[in-house]
Formats: structure tokens, sequence, C-alpha cells
């Protein structure tokens, strides 16, 4: 939950000496208003009036700006908008991004999700001064090779940067942190944190502030004998080490790896929509009407490169070039520093799943493979007993192309056994029966987490975190009550419309990695070829040798000026360590996620979330059931029969 206000309308009104924007709420009851100075050429001051007006307050405030700016030309004309991204210069002056349009793609407990359709880079001086008109020019055409049009994603009033169980536990309101949002996974950080980090208070700034993820958000409805299930996938790209394939490779100083995705899996049955919940009839009084809502369930997992320093060198003559092992650090420094984030975010135990080739005639990936299992050995020596992290190295080309091994099987078989050691989110209690199975009667928190590769955390990478999606889904379906077992048939409804969920997921993840879409989908691996596979591999195989030859070098510039990346200050921060085989916190090794001391934080969501019930759809007067529902979600009716 990000704040109670609800802003999501945003008007824009300008003169020759400022930008007034005011933010308004849905009923347009509570209004707030910041200026933003338009006369400085190189300072950004932007100024936010801390009074929370009432619509007639702000009828009479605006009139009253309007009079007292009639010299500078008033008001002018204003403009609606769908939120600010944030503040960006290239030479001179500053400039402001904002959201023009925006579609429905999800809801979420009654929060919608929106995808980012246009924005909009305004000038904030009035009269702006270039000196080098052509680089500035130049450097901004560069920015707009990031297509905010395409995968960026954002919502008012849910923290779409955390996951699930991390908003109903207020784990996303980090200490350390002024921002009540998780900064990993927001692509305009550095945009907006010139104007408002720094301030008194950050976190109060939070309403103007719109963080926007990168990577890909699905939405579909299933029916089971008349019970309606959601089944939402959100995948966030971090914004540390983001780029190209070839020029993004492995690890980098901070431990932060390239192509690193969290995917969350959120299965929810629609008997009533919101996070919060009536209490039941004869349960203990905690001061509050309501607890969470027990049908949401969430299953994470994690994809990124392996962290040790390794490249290739990009060519216009190999499709693909040979892997070095750029520095060898027998000490796996990097490699321990995420690792060690990895504890820190998801807890103990974390399952490493290596998909990479084991045998080759000419040696590549297994390159890779020898150095990766030696530095998980090296640094698990250090870990205390039941904590080590627990290596899967397994040869999924191999095991397909020689059929030595069923590779659907087999990943089940992992699946199952990674999902009871780390478990998965559920807001509540199961149903009566299952307490018969031994089945807890509480809410059930995730912690730990699988972290699946390949060589690009593409092909295999997704047809195993689909394995791993699918063995949640019968899992969090059971919890919810809809089947009578967590095992999932292959060839049903659910599994079909996951699956094309996980395509349009992999699809969208290795076009902004590589520039094509995937290679190799679900269905090679389960052996059901169709007759225009082999064309279609064909194709994209050459689209993304011509994306990473001749068009990733522009796109990694564009990334890197867009997220506001400086080299100099990531060594900086570069973490030091006290010794080598004290390379994690103890503290990241014990549970983040535990029932007994979040109940404060549970409890501080659930207030939270009825009071954004009651502003957002204001549910003691009339309103049309068509504004409050998504009918654009994908359902099963489109799979074939």
């Amino acid at each position: 939950m990000r704040t109670t206000l609800g802003f999501n309308k945003f008007i824009l009104y300008e003169n020759r000496l400022r930008f007034y924007i005011v933010a308004s709420n849905t009923a347009d009851s509570l209004h707030r208003i910041v200026k933003i100075d338009r006369t400085s050429q190189d300072e950004l001051v932007v100024v936010e009036d801390e009074a929370v007006y009432t619509g007639r307050q702000m009828t009479a405030m605006l009139k009253m700006l309007e009079d007292g700016n009639k010299a500078s030309g008033g008001l002018g004309k204003p403009k609606v908008f769908f939120g600010l991204v944030g503040f960006m210069r290239f030479t001179a002056g500053w400039y402001m991004l904002l959201v023009t349009k925006r579609s429905v793609v999800a809801l979420l407990g009654g929060h919608y999700i929106y995808h980012c359709e246009n924005t909009e880079l305004i000038s904030i001086p009035f009269n702006h001064k270039i000196e080098r008109p052509s680089e500035e020019q130049r450097l901004m055409s560069i920015f707009k090779q990031v297509d905010m049009t395409k995968n960026f994603y954002f919502s008012y009033t849910y923290d779409l940067t955390s996951t699930l169980q991390s908003n109903v536990t207020s784990r996303n309101k980090s200490p350390r942190s002024p921002w009540p949002f998780t900064d990993r996974y927001a692509w305009n950080y550095r945009m907006f944190t010139p104007a408002f980090e720094g301030q008194h208070n950050a976190s109060t700034k939070a309403h103007w502030i719109l963080p926007v993820i990168h990577g890909h958000v699905d939405q579909a409805k299933l029916t089971v004998l008349g019970r309606v299930i959601y089944v939402t996938l959100i995948a966030r790209r971090s914004r540390h080490y983001a780029g190209a394939r070839y020029l993004k490779r492995g690890v980098n100083e901070e431990g932060n790896v390239a192509n690193e995705v969290e995917t969350e899996q959120i299965v929810s049955e629609a008997l009533t929509t919101p996070f919060h919940y009536p209490l039941q009839r004869f349960a203990i009084d905690t001061g509050s009407n309501w607890r969470p809502n027990p049908h949401y369930t969430s299953y994470v997992q994690y994809r990124g490169s392996i962290p040790v320093y390794w490249t290739q060198e990009q060519n216009n003559m190999t499709p693909k070039p040979p892997i070095e092992i750029s520095v060898i650090d027998p000490f796996f420094t990097a490699a321990a520093r995420h690792f060690d984030d990895l504890f820190a975010r998801y807890g103990a135990p974390i399952m490493i799943l290596n998909l990479i080739k084991k045998r080759e005639p000419q040696p590549r990936e297994s390159k890779l493979l020898d150095e990766y299992t030696h530095c998980v050995d090296y640094l698990n020596q250090f870990l205390p007993p039941g904590q080590k992290m627990v290596y899967r190295a397994w040869d999924m080309s191999r095991a397909y192309k020689e059929k030595t091994q069923d590779v659907i099987s087999y990943l089940e078989d992992l699946a199952e056994e990674s999902i009871q050691v780390t478990g998965f989110f559920h807001s509540g209690p199961e149903p009566y029966s299952h307490y018969l199975h031994n089945r807890t009667s509480q809410m059930l928190l995730q912690n730990g987490i699988c972290r699946t590769n390949c060589v690009d955390c593409l092909d295999r990478t997704n047809a195993a975190q689909f394995v791993f999606g699918k063995r949640a889904l019968g899992h969090q379906l059971y919890a919810l009550g809809v089947v009578d077992s967590p095992n999932l048939a292959f060839d049903s409804d659910a599994v079909n419309m996951l699956t094309e969920m996980y395509h349009d997921h992999g699809d969208t993840l290795a076009l902004q990695y590589t520039g094509s879409a995937l290679v190799n989908r679900v269905e090679t691996y389960r052996r059901m070829p169709h007759w225009n596979s082999h064309s279609r591999d064909i194709i994209e195989n050459f689209r993304r040798f011509y994306t990473n030859s001749l068009l990733d070098a522009d796109k990694q510039t564009a990334i890197d000026l867009f997220l506001g990346v400086n080299p100099e200050q990531a060594l900086a921060r570069t973490p030091k360590r006290s010794g080598y085989q004290e390379w994690f916190d103890e503290e990241h090794l014990r549970s983040p996620y535990v029932l007994e001391a979040c109940r404060d934080g549970i409890d501080e969501f659930v207030h939270h979330s009825a009071e954004f019930w009651t502003g957002y759809y204001r549910p003691l007067l009339f309103t049309s059931l068509g504004k409050h529902f998504a009918y654009s979600m994908n359902s099963t009716l489109k799979l074939p029969g």
C-alpha cells in the first residue's frame, strides 16, 4: 500500500515563473499542490505545499494563484496528465517526464495496475538556454530510445515494486530507505531523487512519486466449478547492472547480476475483492473489525546471470562468441555480496538451479559450470549447518536432446522439493478439511527462494520457471480449497492458461534483454513440435544476432542514461567486508518473515487497506460496475478447447 490519499489525477498549470501541479484523489475531495521554479537554469527547485485541501479550498487557492500571477501570465491553460515520472537533465536545464496516457492491465485487491502508454518530456526553464544544442539533442534522442510505451507499469495505491507478502507484512517499508517501496525495481529512481531526496521526511513526498517498474504484468481469469480465480504474473527487472545481452554479463563489484528478474505468481479467489476481510464472528477482539483477506496466495522466483566475472566479446562474424572468465577471484567477493543480498531479501534457504551445459565438443558454457560450482562450494563451507545453499546443476539441453531424462518430470520433482522447503505466501488459514492432513491453520509465509539460471537466463530458465509456477499453482489452488490435490494435470485449462502466460512472460523478457523472442519454448521440452517451430527458431536466432551485433551498443547507452548510471558512484558505495570467511551477515540468515514478528505490520496493512477501500470506492455511494471492473483481462475463453 502506497498512500491512503490515493492521488491518481494530476493537472499542470504554468506561467513564466512557475509550474503548478495539483494532485487529486478519485472523489476529488482531497488535493495537494506543488510548485516548480522556472527561473533557474541550473538548479531544480520543487516546493510542496504541506496543506491538504478540500475541493472548495483548492478552487479558492487556484483563484488566488491566478490573481497573484497575472503579471507573469496567470495560471495558463490546464493540462491533464496521469503521473510524474521524474526529472531529467542533459547538458543544461531540467526537464520533467509526465505520463500522458495509460491503460489498465490488472486489478489486485481493488488496486489498479496500469501500463504506461505515452509520455511527454517538458522543459522546465522558461528561457531554456542551451549552449550546445547538438549535444543536447543527441542526448535527448538517446534518452528516448528507452521506449516507455513498452513494458513499463505503475500503480497509484499498490506498491508494485514489492511482493504481495512484503506488502501485507509492511516489510516494504525499510528503515534504511526513506521511500515506502523497493528502489531496486523502481526504474525511475534516479529521476525523482534530485527533487525529493534529502528533504525532511522524504516518505511524506511519496504521493508525488510514481515508482515505475520495467518487466511484465499479466492477469488472467479461470473459472472452476463456478469459483472465479485470478492468476496474476508480475516480473520486475532490477535497475542495477541492467542492459543488453553481451554488454552486461555476470556480476559487478557491488554483487548485482545481469538480467536480474523477480517473478511473482499471485493466485486469488474473487469471492471478495479487497485485501481486508471481516473478522470471524467469534474471533478474539483485536481492536479492529478487519483481518487479511484469506483468498490471496503468492509464490516468488528469481532469475539472474551467473555471479562470477565473465564476458563474451561480441563481433559481427561470430553468432556465439566464446565465453571468457575475465577476472579470477579466489575468494568470490562479488558472488558473496550477491548471495548475502539474496539472504537479506528472501531469507534462507536458497536453492540454486543451474541449467548450463556440462559436456561440449568445444568448452564454452562448461567453463562457467566449473567456476560456478567451485564458487558455491567455497562460499557454502562458511555457512552454518542447515543454512547452506542447495546447489542443483543439471544439463537440461543434454537431457532433452539425448532423451536421457524426462525434462518436465525432473523439473517438477525439483519444484516440489523447493516449494516444500521455502513454502509460499497465503494470506489466511486454509479450509478446515486440510487440518485433517496436518496442514496449517494460520497465514503461510515464504522464506527462501529458488534462483534459476542458464547462460542468458532466457529459454531454459523460462521453461524451468514455468514448471515451478505450474507446481506452485497446484499448491496455491489447493490452499484456497479450489482443488482436492496440489497435483495438476498438464492438459488442463488452468495449466494451458499458465503456459500461455509464461510464454508471454519469457518473450517479453527476452525482447528486453536480447531483442528477440524466446527460441525454445515449453512445448519444445514437452516434445510437442509445431509445424512452424523450426522456421520460427531460425528467424528468432537471426533477429537476436542482428540486434546484438548492430543495435545493443546504442541500447546500452540509452539504458545507462535513463537509469542515471554513474560508475564512480557505484564503486564508492561498494560494501566492505570484514573477512573472507565472514562473507554473510548472520542477521540475513534468520527468517525475514516470522508470523509473530509480522503481526504489527499485518495489522497496519489491513488498516490502510480498509481506509483505501472506503476512500477510493466510496461504498456508501452509488457507482457503476463498469468503472470498477477490468474488462480487458485475459480469459480461458480465448484458449482452444
